[in-house]
């Protein structure tokens, strides 16, 4: 009996071990998913203000950059502020 106690409790851990890995696995995805979103929303930012400084903007330039910048902040509300390295 105390031979299949142990082979239990190492197979316990041996899955608990993989579920702690999977959990790691899939925040590292989630954050690597945000990050991406966000440099494609900085990306998209940048180019509506370009536009605008040179002229060729469309008229609803302004209220894309607010909700861009909307964007943004709620992207900082969930993942930390934004920075260089962002």
């Amino acid at each position: 009996m105390r031979l299949v106690d142990k082979v239990k409790e190492q197979a316990a851990a041996a899955a608990k071990g993989a579920k702690e890995a999977a959990s790691k696995g899939q925040a590292k995805v989630e954050e690597i998913q945000a990050k991406r979103a966000a440099d494609a929303t900085l990306r998209e930012l940048g180019l509506v203000v370009y536009l605008q400084r040179v002229g060729r903007a469309g008229d609803d330039a302004e209220s894309r950059i607010s909700g861009l910048v909307e964007t943004l902040r709620d992207h900082e509300a969930e993942n930390g502020d934004l920075g260089p390295d962002d």
